[in-house]
């Protein structure tokens, strides 16, 4: 019995989304939009991604492509993702 492998749902995109592409990239054929608002972003600094603190504190990931990246996107948020559990995890 053959085995059926897909990896088509790690990657999405919205060409026709007013934003697209929401972050500068010099291969918008690759930009993934399955993480739209990116779930690490209340990892804070645990997330891995390429991020920076405003002044105000507000965390600033304008020039971050982790979640976006082609192939590895996915995989790198689902690694974060027992991280992300706790978070939301009642005390």
């Amino acid at each position: 019995m053959n085995e059926i492998k897909t990896e088509h749902f790690k990657f999405t995109q919205h060409r026709t989304c007013e934003f697209f592409p929401c972050h500068k990239t010099e291969k918008p054929e690759e930009f993934n939009c399955l993480f739209c608002y990116c779930p690490l972003y209340a990892l804070g600094e645990n997330c891995g991604g390429n991020f920076h603190y405003l002044e105000n504190g507000v965390k600033d990931c304008s020039e971050c492509m982790v979640p976006h990246v082609k192939g590895k996107g996915y995989d790198h948020v689902m690694s974060k993702f027992s991280e992300i559990m706790e978070l939301a995890r009642k005390k």
